[in-house]
């Protein structure tokens, strides 16, 4: 390549994404939303390795999904190992489970989020990088972790502000019910084998579960007449569905039966759920096909896959990209003040003070190129309450001058009582803008007054 030829600049890597602006803000808003609300419940925070050995996802998560053969990112590292970039959360969690001894905090109740890796198409709300939000209670067979679990979710839900969706909720039972009614749906679909889809003609001995969840047109007219799992649930069974039930209803958690709803891998048990935008709702109609917005279920069986011992487990994950695409539209935080320095002395001091009033917890920013007409634009550009006014007559009296930007009203604020370290922000936010743009503060019950 000629020196004089410029580097072509490379392009992002197809399935991947820059977020940035509004989008950005969305996507910090159902972090920050679930991270509270983690705190709420008393879920403990984990970091997990991007990568594990491939074993662990194909153990877990099955040799004949989609996912572990046409959707994992494999590599041979260096020391010609088998790694993979982690396709979920809950195979690596539980791997840690095992190998680092988590099990003397059982019950353990953990979450995290990050990033996760598939091959598969993009589209709306579909990355090859996406992420995710992820919960799970560990070593409680007990219906109330999965009624715990239930309630997390939907409050996160209802904290973002997302509206018209419901729980779409299934039981899946115990071994003995499945294996019958594994049998039953074998017996029933192996009568019209020859009708049904290729895929789905493979699933019957392997797996037949999933023919119920096939959107092919083939399956589906035999699906609606299918074996009922009612049929065989045992008392146990049908005892823990209702005690997770009962729990949404006292919950105030709305929720519908889905009979349809299963999960193809045998070592789930008991509930199994998504939550999904009702027909004709603002969210049904910004996520289009992709309805699901957080899903999961109870998998006793996981741990044995893995070679630990048996460990009842129920958890669930959110696409965080799926989730802002609900809250789009979010701005940035608006600085409370912004601070206008107009001369080299009063760059110098103002970067001194925007330091002591974010220690003090206010939100500012500096205006601090251009001449003053631009930095005063820049100032009024931003959303902010306030400007702080900084010249060589401040400096030399010791004041600052406040214009609230709504009203146009301005003061003079003595600097020294603005700086005091033992003002906290409300303190100084009431000295910065009493009396302006109608706002009035008051301490103790009296009319504030600044010292």
């Amino acid at each position: 390549m000629s020196k004089n030829t410029p580097a072509k600049v490379p392009n992002a890597i197809r399935g991947t994404q820059d977020i940035f602006g509004a989008d950005a803000e969305a996507f910090a808003f159902v972090v920050e939303t679930f991270e509270r609300v983690r705190k709420l419940y008393r879920f403990r925070r984990v970091e997990m390795p991007v990568f594990e050995k491939t074993e662990v996802f194909s153990r877990a998560i099955g040799e004949t999904t989609d996912v572990v053969s046409k959707e994992m990112y494999s590599f041979l590292d260096r020391g010609d190992e088998s790694l993979t970039l982690r396709p979920e959360f809950t195979a690596g969690i539980a791997r840690a489970y095992i190998t680092n001894g988590w099990q003397q905090h059982a019950p353990l109740k953990v979450a995290t989020h990050g990033p996760l890796f598939r091959y598969e198409r993009p589209q709306k709300g579909r990355y090859r990088q996406f992420h995710q939000i992820d919960a799970e209670i560990i070593a409680a067979a007990e219906p109330q972790a999965d009624v715990e679990l239930l309630a997390m979710a939907d409050q996160v839900i209802r904290e973002l502000g997302i509206t018209g969706v419901t729980l779409h909720l299934n039981t899946l039972g115990d071994g003995e019910t499945r294996n019958a009614w594994r049998a039953a749906l074998i017996e029933y679909f192996g009568a019209v084998k020859g009708e049904l889809s290729e895929d789905s003609q493979e699933r019957l001995e392997k797996n037949p579960l999933r023919i119920l969840d096939s959107k092919d047109p083939r399956d589906r007219k035999f699906v609606a007449d299918a074996p009922k799992i009612d049929a065989y649930l045992s008392d146990e069974a049908r005892a823990f569905f209702e005690a997770v039930t009962s729990g949404m209803d006292a919950a105030g958690v709305k929720w519908v039966r889905a009979e349809s709803l299963v999960r193809g891998l045998d070592y789930y048990r008991h509930t199994a759920f998504e939550f999904i935008p009702d027909e004709g709702s603002e969210a049904a109609g910004k996520l289009g096909s992709q309805s699901t917005i957080l899903g999961g279920g109870r998998y006793d069986g996981l741990m044995e896959s893995l070679g630990g011992a048996p460990t009842p487990a129920v958890g669930w994950a959110a696409g965080i990209e799926r989730l802002a695409m609900l809250v789009e539209g979010r701005e940035g935080h608006r600085p409370e003040f912004v601070l206008v320095p107009i001369g080299q002395q009063a760059d110098v001091y103002c970067s001194g003070l925007i330091a002591t009033l974010r220690r003090k917890g206010l939100h500012c920013d500096m205006a601090f190129r251009g001449n003053a007409k631009k930095r005063l634009q820049r100032a009024d550009a931003s959303g902010a309450t306030a400007v702080l006014l900084v010249g060589d007559d401040e400096l030399r009296d010791g004041t600052i001058i406040v214009k609230h930007l709504a009203s146009g009203e301005q003061a003079t604020r003595d600097r020294k009582q603005i700086e005091a370290s033992y003002n906290g922000a409300t303190y100084t936010r009431a000295c910065l803008l009493h009396g302006l743009g109608g706002l009035e503060f008051s301490q103790s019950g009296k009319p504030f007054e600044p010292d």
